[in-house]
């Protein structure tokens, strides 16, 4: 019987407390998750000092309910895995600090993880990665395509500019009234209403693979305060429905691009802008349309947000290729790929 190999990660870089045991890199035995949510909302976004102060007293909770749930003890686990960035220094700290703890404790491999990669590998939750692959990575503080030649290695060839695209559905989502995190409510309201705006749609033919959501998210404003000053009240459902609409027109456009340059086997769609549906149905739907020789699949719902089960499926890949950290590893928020010369 092959013995199995149980990752014990840790994801700390943002506003979720996570702790996960995985085995073999697509098992979830346990994925803890402990929200800050609540905590953020009255200040429109996160507050890193009050992230970092949740982060410490959810952290052992956290370990220590992932290890029941999943039925095993440090004896049990193979390796340690961490989120050391992207994301907010003082968080990221948190996460680090404990999992080099527990390493030297018990004398386990301390494995580093990019929370990009972790992102990626939220849909190896779902079925086998082939190679090479693209990935559509859409988070709150991330739009990139990232080419995969092959496992373990990532190349971006293109990224966000300005705003990314969860940053964009925040900002405009303060402005209609929502409640951070937006993202949920403004896919809801974009699917009851038309794009009668018609809101810029900024790089979508330019010769890259950038993004750039800064402008429309001032032309949202603009709209809205302009109307606000006439005393006109503009339809939120139209305006949810305009801006998204904007924002998936440039992602699909400047992914199906991408697959024309580079043949993959399969394009992945992660992070926590994933969990759009109008996102998701207009990739299904240009998928078939376009490159129906190419698999798509998309992270779980659950796991598009922050977690510490995406860190675990990563930091098994990287375990198996050798990634070790020593004791002195530190938080690097700004953590990226490398870029491709195009």
């Amino acid at each position: 019987m092959t013995e199995r190999t149980l990752i014990l990660a840790f994801e700390s870089s943002c506003d979720e407390t996570s702790v996960a045991v995985i085995e073999d890199g697509h098992k979830i035995l346990s994925n803890i998750v402990a929200t800050q949510i609540d905590s953020h909302q009255r200040f429109g976004g996160v507050v890193p000092e009050v992230a970092s102060r949740h982060h410490i007293e959810q952290i052992t909770k956290c370990t220590n309910e992932a290890l029941a749930q999943a039925g095993v003890s440090y004896n049990d686990i193979t390796a340690v895995a961490v989120t050391y960035g992207p994301g907010l220094v003082g968080s990221l700290l948190i996460g680090v600090t404990a999992a080099k703890t527990i390493a030297w404790a018990h004398g386990l491999p301390l494995v580093p993880v990019n929370h990009m990669a972790g992102h990626i590998y939220a849909a190896r939750f779902v079925d086998e990665f082939k190679y090479p692959q693209m990935a559509l990575l859409v988070s709150g503080g991330h739009t990139e395509l990232v080419y995969m030649p092959t496992e373990h290695e990532y190349q971006i060839i293109g990224e966000t500019r300005d705003d990314a695209a969860g940053e964009a559905y925040d900002k405009i989502g303060r402005v209609l009234g929502v409640n951070y995190p937006a993202g949920k409510t403004i896919d809801e309201w974009a699917a009851k209403g038309e794009d009668s705006f018609h809101f810029p749609r900024a790089m979508e033919k330019e010769a890259n693979y950038d993004f750039s959501f800064s402008g429309l998210k001032s032309a949202f404003i603009n709209t809205v305060h302009n109307a606000d000053q006439r005393g006109e009240e503009l339809n939120k459902e139209d305006l949810a429905a305009s801006f998204q609409q904007s924002v998936v027109d440039v992602l699909a456009e400047k992914t199906m691009r991408a697959l024309d340059r580079y043949p993959v086997k399969q394009l992945i769609l992660a992070g926590g802008v994933a969990a759009n549906h109008g996102l998701r149905a207009r990739l299904d739907h240009d998928m078939a349309k376009f490159h129906p020789e190419v698999t798509m699949l998309q992270a779980p719902l659950k796991l598009c947000g922050d977690n510490a089960a995406m860190i675990g499926a990563a930091g098994y890949v990287n375990y198996r290729h050798g990634d070790r950290a020593g004791l002195d590893l530190n938080a690097v928020p700004g953590l990226m790929f490398d870029r491709m010369k195009i």
